[in-house]
């Protein structure tokens, strides 16, 4: 079973990508998500964060709200905001925000190597969002948040997807906060073969940020048994030298009897 694999991604047409551009679901609060999604009826907030299509005192994880997002997941897709693509591609995703870029790949990675440690982990999870992930992945029967993963930087995968990246991306558009989001779809097999291998190659991958969607994910496949693709789930893999730690300060403000 392969670390990776291409998948035919559903996404955003070019037209309307942003619109639907929205943050992470644990980044907003459920009033932040309303007020942001306000008057645009296509914001992947209303599939990621579906309480605020609800009133607002509905608890995030009633039933109905799970319901709510699989409802408007399907609109999206009835609408034609998102299409799903013909053949099974890998992605080029590059994010720049001031001076800062990044560029990743787009790939469904394999669970079982998650369970292998293969795709290697540092956190523990919370039962809480970790059933909340698992709870909207069977309701939407998708998984629709890449897990944030990181690869070893390797000159050789670099090499290869730099024809692809003298192209004009399939998507460009700028996001709130500023963030330009663009996107390449890798369409040739010999490319894809040398992305897949590539992976193999450098044998492991590490988990930067989506805890709990990858657990969710493990258990999700586990369920299944593996079947309908629950055996892979949705990644960015951006190599190590690209990415930024940034500062997650907190305030001490208790003590706690020590000194």
């Amino acid at each position: 079973m392969s670390l990776i694999k291409p998948f035919a991604g559903l996404r955003p047409v070019a037209s309307r990508a942003g619109e639907v551009l929205a943050p992470p679901y644990d980044v907003l609060n459920s009033a932040e998500a309303r007020a942001q999604a306000a008057g645009n009826p296509v914001s992947f907030l209303h599939v990621s964060k579906p309480e605020i299509d609800l009133p607002p005192d509905t608890d995030p994880y009633a039933d109905a709200v799970y319901a709510q997002g699989a409802s408007n997941f399907r609109r999206l897709i009835e609408s034609g905001a998102l299409q799903r693509d013909p053949g099974n591609y890998y992605y080029l995703y590059r994010l720049t925000m001031g001076e800062h870029v990044q560029t990743g790949i787009v790939a469904a990675a394999s669970v079982a190597a998650y369970d292998a440690n293969t795709i290697r982990k540092h956190e523990f999870t919370r039962p809480k969002k970790e059933n909340d992930r698992v709870r909207h992945m069977e309701a939407l029967n998708a998984q629709t948040g890449p897990v944030f993963l990181v690869h070893r930087e390797d000159a050789e995968l670099t090499a290869l997807l730099r024809e692809t990246l003298s192209t004009e991306p399939e998507i460009d558009a700028v996001a709130a906060g500023d963030v330009r989001h663009q996107l390449w779809v890798v369409r040739e097999p010999a490319v894809i073969d040398g992305i897949t291998h590539a992976m193999e190659r450098l044998g492991v991958l590490y988990i930067a940020d989506g805890h709990h969607r990858s657990a969710a994910a493990s258990r999700v496949a586990a369920a299944r048994n593996g079947a309908d693709g629950a055996d892979y789930f949705l990644t960015v893999i951006f190599p190590h030298d690209q990415v930024q730690i940034l500062d997650y300060n907190r305030v001490i403000t208790d003590l706690n009897g020590l000194s």
